[in-house]
Order: structure tokens, then C-alpha cells, then sequence
């Protein structure tokens, strides 16, 4: 019942992230994937992740031969899915604003050289951002795993 209802919740309030995530999961056609607790988590092509409602798109090279990505004890996948499945949750509670509040942000925070050079620079840990601190934090709130941070 309750997967059934964060699939409803994420189509319906977070329809902008996850038809956008439909179409990228439609055009990327991944040769893996497999569900989490409702959302399809799946590999693409580039060297980071990211969620779009309902779909969890895992960068390829941080996924080993063998590992189903619907097991999140795998041991290279246990941080990162449990990471990106806190983003879906943002997206429960933000709806149509999560893209704005949450997407836009935390794509910028890992994208823009400058940012990038301080982290290195400073030292500072990529999860300091207000959108990736969240994300860490939802994830051990509502899953069932011991992530390590």
C-alpha cells in the first residue's frame, strides 16, 4: 500500500520531475534496472546520478558486474541509492517546486567549476549543500538501512 501510494503521489504532485524522468528513462533505454521502494532506479551513461521523481538514474561506472540494482545492501550502491532516494522524497514533499527549490540547486552545486575548485580546495564535502544535507537526512529517517555518512 505504501509503495502504491508514493507511485500515485510522485505522479500526480511531482508530475514536472517525473515525466521529465519518463522521457530520459525512455531515451536512455537502460539495459539495468530494477525498483526501490517504488522508484525505478536504473544506469545511464554519465559519470554522476540523479532523481527525477519517481526514477533514480545511476551513474554507470558506480554500479560493479553482478549487483541488482534493486538491492540496496550492494556495497557500492548502499550510500548512493539510499542518497538518491532521499531526493525522491524531497520531491514527495515539493511536488512541481522540487525542480526549483531542489534540482536547479543542487545541479548548479555540482556542476559549476568555481563551486567544484572551493569544495576541492576548502576541503569541503559535496554533502554540505542545503540539497544534499537534506537528502542524506531524509534517506536515514525514512529507510531501513544503516548508511554509513
Amino acid at each position: 500500500m505504501k509503495r502504491a501510494l508514493y507511485i500515485i503521489w510522485q505522479i500526480v504532485w511531482g508530475l514536472p520531475q517525473s515525466f521529465l524522468g519518463a522521457i530520459l528513462f525512455l531515451a536512455i533505454r537502460p539495459k539495468r534496472y530494477g525498483m526501490f521502494k517504488g522508484a525505478v532506479v536504473s544506469t545511464w551513461p554519465k559519470s554522476s546520478s540523479v532523481s527525477l521523481g519517481l526514477f533514480i538514474f545511476v551513474a554507470e561506472n558506480m554500479v560493479r558486474k553482478g549487483e541488482l540494482l534493486s538491492d540496496p545492501h550492494a556495497p557500492s550502491l548502499r550510500k548512493l541509492i539510499a542518497h538518491e532516494y532521499g531526493h525522491t522524497i524531497q520531491s514527495l514533499f515539493l511536488g512541481p517546486f522540487y525542480l526549483l527549490v531542489i534540482g536547479l540547486p543542487s545541479v548548479l552545486w555540482a556542476n559549476i567549476p568555481a563551486l567544484r575548485r572551493k569544495r576541492n580546495r576548502t576541503n569541503m564535502s559535496y554533502y554540505r549543500f542545503y540539497t544534499e544535507r537534506n537528502a542524506n537526512w531524509l534517506s536515514s529517517r525514512f529507510l531501513d538501512l544503516d548508511i554509513p555518512r
